[in-house]
């Protein structure tokens, strides 16, 4: 990735399934990228993600938080922008519109195309406990797995 980031102009962005600091320690020290995709659920949270954020930083690189679950982590990664200086571009499941609003007592705003970071307390969220109750998980996978062979 280092080789091809130096040899063109277009931005590179990687990340989403890296699990450490260490990780992306490696991309920036090598110029492999220069926007950040971490998955807050992946990294191990706000802490580590900040520390992430705070790395790209100092190599002059963005950070665009990564998003494949819900409101909770969409909540999770607006905090992170919300404080993140070389914070460039917001993930989100279409507008959280739908179930992904439904499970919050108060959805995630948007006015005019951007997100509205929430003034309540912690994340900014609460979930609709009922809602979700009516719901239940049923898989048996905690997380997305990749598929053994190619999906036909």
């Amino acid at each position: 990735m280092a080789r091809v980031a130096d040899h063109t102009t277009i931005p590179i962005a990687t990340g989403e399934r890296l699990a450490t600091k260490h990780e992306f320690a490696r991309v920036l020290e090598t110029g492999a990228a220069s926007i950040l995709q971490m998955a807050l659920g992946r990294v191990g949270g706000l802490l580590e993600a900040k520390k992430i954020a705070g790395m790209a930083e100092c190599h002059y690189a963005q950070i665009a938080p990564h998003l494949y679950c819900g409101p909770v982590v969409g909540a999770a990664n607006i905090q992170l922008a919300t404080c993140s200086p070389n914070f460039l571009i917001l993930e989100g499941i279409e507008r959280w519109q739908g179930f992904h609003a439904d499970v919050l007592v108060k959805p995630i705003r948007w006015e005019a195309g951007y997100v509205i970071p929430p003034t309540e307390p912690g994340l900014g969220v609460e979930l609709n406990e009922e809602l979700i109750a009516r719901h239940p998980y049923r898989g048996k996978q905690l997380h997305l797995e990749m598929a053994g062979k190619p999906l036909a």
